[in-house]
């Protein structure tokens, strides 16, 4: 099993392809877990609704769930609940536990900051590397064609 940290962005979209890509020639399977807070707040900042006011989080999951199986139709799709203001280590908390339930082989993880000496504390990419219980896979560069089939503004859409 391969499992992918997915929030939608392009570096996690980028991650899900190469996961997908990956299981293609390997046979895994692959699982798109997206951790999704009950909180406007971050909702607005990793940039899933334009505002507060409208944050829904069901359709932040169906958003979410739709874009990923536009790029792996293949994969399966998870969404995790965590409470408002989850902190980083509650996110790399509820990653690690569903690639232990689903005994995954490697965490496909989409990040700039993963893997460098100094890592933001914030960075859930950079905690879910340092962590040695599986093997990871950083993707830190998302192709061109990526960016052009799956912009970030896909969340705007009606």
């Amino acid at each position: 099993m391969y499992l992918v940290a997915y929030d939608g962005s392009a570096l996690a979209n980028a991650a899900l392809d190469r996961a997908a890509r990956f299981a293609s020639a390997t046979g895994h399977d692959v699982l798109a877990v997206a951790v999704v807070p009950d909180d406007s707040k971050y909702a607005v900042e990793a940039g899933w609704v334009p505002s507060r006011e409208v944050f829904d989080r069901q359709t932040v999951v169906g958003e979410l769930h739709k874009t990923a199986v536009d790029i792996a139709p293949s994969a399966s799709f998870r969404a995790v609940s965590v409470g408002r203001n989850p902190a980083p280590g509650n996110i790399v908390a509820e990653l690690k536990a569903v690639a232990s339930e689903t005994d995954a082989s490697v965490i496909f993880v989409g990040s700039g900051n993963a893997g460098r000496v100094i890592v933001p504390l914030v960075s859930v990419g950079g905690n879910v590397a340092s962590d040695d219980s599986h093997d990871v896979h950083i993707v830190r560069h998302a192709s061109p064609e990526i960016h052009r089939r799956f912009p970030k503004s896909h969340f705007y859409l009606p």
